[in-house]
């Protein structure tokens, strides 16, 4: 494990340090990066992805982040670019989650069609602003819940996750909440009704 400390730099410097370690490697390595900040999170993420890492990332607190870069050789060769520092990657579009599954017929297919859909969500060029999780959707945020290391790298980035507290509190899950906040109905509605867009799988 090589761990590269960014922490109070500013970009694109936390991205230089990264691609410094990736260039020493001389075999498979795991590379862990703490930075202070979401753009830094998202700057690192990019490129590490971008030069073949199997990237994770983790808001360890307010100001803390950890991103997990899983190298399995010397990163891909690319041209040479110029470091530079990318704008935040989120637009105001929110996400609805209001089930756990994904469309009507089959049960297990509708829960690993939704799995793959939040995971296609970490995917997107631009991120979401929010990700709202209501009805059944509140048990994919809470322990337990295969789509938490997605939802937790999105949280790392900016994504606000917010998870209706009615909800937790109907399913039992209030004390098992694992990602993001509690929010209520007034905050949902506001917050879909000032969207750019909204996606509902």
């Amino acid at each position: 494990m090589i761990t590269v400390n960014a922490m109070g730099d500013n970009c694109p410097i936390p991205v230089i340090k990264t691609k410094k370690a990736m260039q020493a490697l001389t075999g498979p390595e795991t590379i862990e990066v703490l930075v202070d900040n979401e753009i830094a999170v998202q700057n690192v993420s990019k490129m590490a992805a971008a030069s073949g890492g199997q990237v994770s990332s983790e808001k360890i607190s307010e100001a803390e982040f950890k991103i997990t870069v899983k190298m399995e050789g010397v990163p891909l060769a690319a041209e040479e670019e110029e470091v530079s520092c990318m704008p935040d990657a989120r637009d105001n579009t929110v996400v609805v989650v209001s089930s756990d599954r994904m469309g009507t017929g089959n049960d297990e297919l509708g829960k690993v069609l939704i799995k793959g859909f939040i995971f296609a969500v970490t995917q997107l060029d631009t991120l979401p602003k929010t990700m709202l999780f209501y009805n059944g959707g509140a048990t994919l945020t809470a322990e337990g819940s295969d789509s938490l290391e997605d939802l937790r790298s999105l949280e790392a980035q900016g994504v606000e996750i917010m998870t209706c507290g009615t909800c937790l509190d109907y399913y039992g899950l209030k004390e098992k909440l694992s990602v993001g906040t509690v929010t209520n109905m007034y905050s949902i509605v506001e917050t879909m009704a000032k969207a750019g867009s909204i996606i509902k799988p």
